[in-house]
């Protein structure tokens, strides 16, 4: 493609000053600040499940492992690192292949190749996500596209107070609906799919920074979410080691504390960093939402309250509904994660990993289609190189 052809993205920042320019054309610009990369950017969730666009209006991340986006076939080529999302609203200057139109059952999912095209010259540049299972997003192709910065200087990145003062906590409860659900707000409560994928890159973390020990974690939200795996797959009888939360507008952590369960930048993809001696304990990164919301207030009291409300206060809201299942964190993530951590490593962590189905079907893990699947997923494992099935029922099986 001819440089005038040519897709050109504009280089890193987190705010004005990043260009989408599709072709060249005055016409076809839009304004992007790149972000960090979703925990949950390849998470493949349920069986027809309808879920939101992946990225935020305006942002857009880079994928460092090979592979883009989810494909579905038997055979698929991992592609190379630097693929880079956006919301597809945010795209300009391409088109549909009609051709390419593969997809798993409700949508278009990449599984044909690149199914976007630079309107100008025709080359395939992207592939289009709308599938169910899958969140909506726009991956462009890294060898299709050119990033440049445009405008000066980057941006200065919101601090970490500036995080704290705007509060965006991810609710751990959400509705899902189904592809043909005909609404959303008919839909069940359910375990955010976005927690269920940060709890399994914290899990795989977690096994890492364990030694080989128990781990006590926090009461509340964090034992909701970690107490189960964490004592089903390790072992019982060692001292264990000790997590705690730690990030900023926290207590300074205990000197004692062998784990912290710390945020990561939404913006620059940065592990928030602790001063002094804690800073030798061993890091698990969450997303900054799920990382808010583990040191929130619970969603709902152990027990029901009792006696009446005090003088002067109104409230004639419902509470939060909730999920009537235990916690699972997401199985893809978790096994990608500990694949990358566990490379070489000691051979309790690849017994895990050669046991996953079995936590799968005892409910410690959410399986990749909660009803069976009819087709495979397939994706690119960076640790090991080889083509990956991101089906229901696990290759191994």
């Amino acid at each position: 493609m001819a440089s005038s052809c040519r897709t050109t993205l504009g280089g890193r920042s987190s705010g004005p000053g990043t260009v989408l320019d599709e072709n060249g054309l005055a016409g076809h610009q839009r304004t992007v600040s790149q972000v960090a990369l979703p925990v949950h950017a390849h998470q493949v969730y349920g069986n027809g499940a309808r879920l939101p666009v992946l990225m935020e209006p305006g942002t857009f991340a880079v994928d460092p492992e090979p592979g883009g986006p989810p494909r579905r076939r038997e055979k698929a080529h991992c592609g190379a690192p630097g693929a880079i999302v956006m919301a597809p609203g945010d795209t300009r200057g391409t088109l549909l292949i009609p051709e390419k139109g593969g997809g798993y059952c409700c949508g278009v999912d990449g599984s044909d190749g690149p199914n976007m095209a630079c309107q100008a010259c025709g080359r395939p540049v992207a592939s289009r996500i709308d599938d169910c299972s899958l969140r909506q997003a726009v991956w462009l192709a890294p060898d299709a596209v050119r990033r440049r910065r445009v405008g000066g200087a980057d941006a200065v990145p919101l601090s970490w107070a500036e995080l704290m003062a705007e509060e965006k906590v991810t609710p751990p409860f959400e509705p899902v609906a189904r592809w043909d659900s005909p609404a959303r707000v008919n839909a069940p409560w359910s375990w955010s799919p976005r927690w269920e994928a940060a709890a399994g890159q914290a899990l795989a973390h977690l096994l890492v920074a364990s030694q080989g020990r128990p781990v006590s974690v926090p009461g509340g939200l964090t034992d909701e979410v970690f107490r189960q795996a964490l004592d089903t797959l390790l072992p019982t009888g060692p001292p264990p080691r000790r997590a705690v939360l730690a990030g900023p507008g926290r207590p300074a952590p205990d000197p004692d504390a062998d784990i912290l369960l710390v945020p990561v930048h939404p913006q620059t993809g940065e592990t928030w960093t602790p001063a002094g001696p804690a800073a030798s304990a061993h890091r698990v990164p969450l997303p900054w939402g799920v990382w808010l919301g583990l040191g929130s207030p619970e969603p709902h009291p152990p027990v029901p309250a009792s006696g009446v409300l005090p003088e002067g206060v109104l409230r004639d809201d419902p509470p939060v509904p909730r999920s009537p299942r235990l916690f699972r964190a997401d199985r893809g993530v978790f096994r990608h994660t500990l694949v990358r951590l566990s490379a070489g490593g000691s051979p309790w962590l690849r017994e895990i990993l050669e046991n996953i189905p079995q936590y799968v079907r005892a409910g410690l893990l959410q399986p990749l289609s909660l009803q069976g699947g009819r087709g495979h997923r397939i994706g690119c494992d960076s640790a090991t190189g080889e083509v990956r099935s991101k089906s229901g029922a696990d290759p191994q099986r």
